[in-house]
């Protein structure tokens, strides 16, 4: 492989996650080409909460999760839902997920969470400084709030995970949260503050600002549905698309949910889930708010942005594939009051977007095992806003093969076997 082919980089998705490799990559000296069929962050990455978590560190998987599995499957309102004629074809991955809940693994796999998200803030600022779209990351509290007294309760496993790495987080009553977003109902009685968080005001804005960026570097963006990647005889690899093909030396693969299927015909499984989430904008919410609220009660985040209030969360399994059940989105409108009595709700927008979710939280990072030079990123779940930035700078190091202070293995494909 010449010099100059193994400088020629092709960056597989067009999210966020592939927007800030394609950056680090360009920063690194890389001639850098993102294939997507849709433009920058027009998929998954335009329609999450826009919360950047710098401390998250709590896996989906937790001890005893199992048990409120039947009631919130049983609720129409529920935070969780599978259509049954799917079930069969996740049961593999839900065995590994339940499995990751074991309470032994919790430590190291909230260590490699928190590796990955812990940058993400000031990674933000550095991306935007100079942009004069720097107002898009804004500083802020991250507010997980109840209805119960004690019902954010500081004294939890997840919330012991957060001390034991120094998430610097308190206990609020009711009152107290109220003097931070007056707009709270009167019936939250207990929150937790999480200090040092961010928000975006527009993820999707966001991904096409950084994308700009890129472009204005030299990074390339053509409109490409990705058919296959295929290893060259002579290295690197060739990447066909519908109606031709892209060769480079150095390809990543961060195509979100849709990674899986593109290593499959490579003989790489890997256990990956498209966590279906929805999110409803409410146009003209007659609130604004400061800071990013978890509802704890109802499993869901509402935060203001510049298109309205956004509400979003869920977690649907019904496979890539499946369309849309826009009445998980209208679930929000009652939620939503029920947590901003004075919020209007007569305006929404419903949007659903497809997670890329590993069985234990932890992203896939690396370079695919038998295949040089073939990196991967994704698999960030509920996260890859907030892990996106590192990610791109973890993929670079290891393309330009500089030493990363960060052990690699539980970022690993074949971290389950198989």
């Amino acid at each position: 492989m010449t010099e100059e082919k193994s400088r020629d980089a092709i960056v597989i998705g067009a999210g966020i996650v592939g927007i800030c490799t394609a950056l680090a990559l360009r920063e690194k000296g890389f001639a850098v080409t993102v294939l997507d069929r849709l433009g920058p962050a027009e998929a998954t990455s335009h329609g999450n909460a826009g919360v950047v978590s710098p401390w998250s560190c709590v896996p989906q998987s937790m001890p005893g999760l199992w048990k409120s599995v039947p009631k919130w499957l049983l609720d129409p309102a529920g935070p969780l839902t599978v259509r049954w004629s799917y079930m069969p074809r996740m049961l593999p991955w839900l065995g590994k997920f339940l499995g990751a809940g074991a309470p032994g693994r919790l430590p190291a796999i909230a260590d490699a969470m928190l590796a990955v998200n812990r940058p993400s803030l000031d990674l933000y600022h550095q991306l935007l400084a100079g942009s004069g779209d720097e107002a898009l990351v804004k500083d802020c509290y991250y507010l997980h709030v109840s209805r119960h007294d004690g019902g954010a309760d500081p004294n939890d496993l997840a919330w012991r995970l957060r001390r034991e790495r120094g998430v610097p987080f308190e206990a609020l009553s009711g009152d107290q949260v109220r003097e931070i977003e007056p707009a709270l109902s009167p019936d939250i009685k207990s929150a937790i503050m999480i200090r040092q968080q961010g928000r975006t005001l527009n993820p999707g804005r966001l991904g096409k600002v950084l994308a700009a960026k890129a472009q204005a570097m030299g990074v390339r963006f053509p409109l490409a549905e990705v058919r296959g990647i295929v290893p060259l005889p002579d290295g690197g690899y060739r990447i066909d698309i519908e109606g031709g093909s892209h060769a480079a030396g150095t390809v990543v693969l961060a195509a979100g949910a849709w990674s899986a299927r593109l290593l499959g015909p490579l003989g790489v499984r890997v256990p990956l889930e498209a966590e279906r989430g929805y999110h409803l904008i409410f146009k003209d919410p007659g609130i604004t708010l400061t800071h990013s609220i978890m509802d704890a009660d109802n499993k869901f985040v509402t935060s203001s942005m510049e298109m309205g209030v956004r509400s979003a969360g869920t977690a649907e399994f019904a496979g890539i594939d499946a369309a849309p059940d826009y009445r998980r989105a209208q679930v929000f409108v009652g939620h939503s009051k029920s947590l901003l009595p004075a919020l209007n709700t007569e305006e929404t927008v419903e949007w659903m977007g497809r997670r890329p979710s590993p069985p234990d939280s932890v992203p896939y990072i690396g370079e695919v095992p038998g295949y040089p030079r073939l990196f991967h990123g994704f698999g960030h779940g509920h996260l890859g806003l907030t892990g996106a930035p590192m990610t791109g700078r973890m993929v670079a190091a290891l393309a330009t093969e500089e030493p990363l202070n960060i052990d690699m293995k539980p970022y690993r494909l074949d971290r389950f076997g198989g």
